[in-house]
């Protein structure tokens, strides 16, 4: 957005927004403005030379940085050419010439052979600096002399002098308020696929249907609406709803009540386990007694209930029809699809309802017990 929205030709182009605008924005105040108010406040901002007091202020404080930098990185030399500065002290003191042949000689005469010595010229094995990006490179290995380079190279021209670039000049930020006039049309367009409110009602309440709730990345007014709506709707059943303010924390453990108690081996062993894939499960009738232990802490206990009482049985794991049409064939069963029904032997028909449960028809017979005895086989019945 500029201030060339006021030229003519403006007022034919559209301004569209593609997505949501954050409050206290020019956008949005482009996106609220009123039809008949078609002017706008605009904040411009540039940047201006210092000048004058201002300049020598800033020159005064570059040329302190600047020096405290530059008594850093004398400290840190320091201490670098101190090491150095031992190692040549001690190369002038010991030197690795030995004494020569015929002098050697003279001095030390014996009757066995010994070694030739040859002379050697003293080195020093300079000490290698590194940092975290690995040796130091010195850049003076690498430079060429302007005045050996054109003497090696008479027929290259000399290179144009480069002129020195001058320094930056410092500059301020000066803001200024206008108000202009906005001739083209502005509009919004939803491209971020986002729900609306609507849409979200009707997710939450028809598929979702979640039990709890933490709304979040909202509007107070529209997460409070959400909140309401969520807690009136009667296909929902939401225990608890949490609109958290900023900064506010919500404990999410939604398995707030789990306690460990100790079963007697009395109702292990009467207890019937079934497998369910990676689990045993078995149904018990037993109260919950308080028992002190010899460290004289409280334990909860399971005890079986001194009579038996029957209760409905209980099928887990959802076969799906494709595995149990494997079972019957093995079990010399014909068993095809019809429709989405598996009928075997043509005379007993198995389908899923539309509330998820294996429905068995057809006529009595021994296959229908057999199939039926094959399809129980598939569950952990407790």
């Amino acid at each position: 957005i500029s201030t060339n929205m006021q030229k003519e030709y403006y007022s034919h182009n559209t301004h569209t927004h593609t997505q949501r605008t954050k409050p206290d924005t020019l956008a949005s105040r482009l996106l609220n403005n009123s039809p008949t108010n078609n002017t706008i406040d605009i904040t411009i901002g540039k940047r201006v030379p210092l000048e004058g007091k201002e300049l020598e202020d800033h020159l005064a404080r570059a040329a302190k940085k600047k020096q405290e930098e530059e008594k850093m990185d004398v400290e840190d030399d320091g201490e670098d050419t101190d090491e150095e500065g031992e190692d040549e002290e001690a190369l002038v003191q010991r030197h690795d010439v030995p004494i020569p042949e015929e002098v050697q000689y003279k001095k030390k005469q014996s009757f066995f052979k010994q070694h030739k010595v040859y002379p050697m010229f003293p080195y020093h094995e300079e000490k290698l600096r590194w940092d975290e990006y690995g040796e130091i490179i010195k850049h003076e290995h690498f430079t060429v002399d302007d005045e050996i380079y054109r003497e090696e190279n008479p027929d290259v021209e000399k290179a144009a002098v480069v002129p020195d670039m001058p320094e930056e000049i410092p500059t301020k930020c000066v803001t200024s308020r206008i108000k202009t006039q906005v001739n083209c049309r502005v509009k919004f367009i939803d491209f971020e696929g986002r729900s609306d409110g609507e849409s979200i009602k009707r997710i939450l309440s028809a598929v979702l249907k979640p039990r709890q709730m933490i709304i979040i990345h909202g509007t107070p007014d529209s997460s409070r609406h959400l909140a309401e709506f969520c807690s009136k709707s009667k296909d929902m059943g939401v225990s608890h709803i949490f609109v958290p303010g900023v900064g506010e924390t919500v404990n999410a453990t939604s398995e707030r009540h789990i306690y460990q108690v100790k079963l007697k081996d009395a109702l292990v062993t009467a207890a019937k386990f079934s497998r369910a894939k990676d689990a045993e499960l078995a149904w018990i009738d037993a109260v919950i007694g308080i028992q002190m232990t010899e460290e004289k802490e409280q334990v909860a206990v399971l005890e079986a209930l001194p009579t038996k009482s029957s209760h409905t049985p209980v099928f887990i794991n959802e076969p799906r029809l494709s595995d149990l049409r494997q079972v019957l064939n093995k079990n010399g069963i014909q068993a095809d699809f019809n429709g989405g029904v598996l009928v075997c032997n043509g005379k007993v028909a198995i389908r899923r309802s539309t509330a998820g449960k294996v429905q068995l028809e057809g006529t009595v017979c021994d296959d229908y017990y057999k199939i039926r005895s094959l399809l129980y086989s598939l569950y952990a019945i407790i």
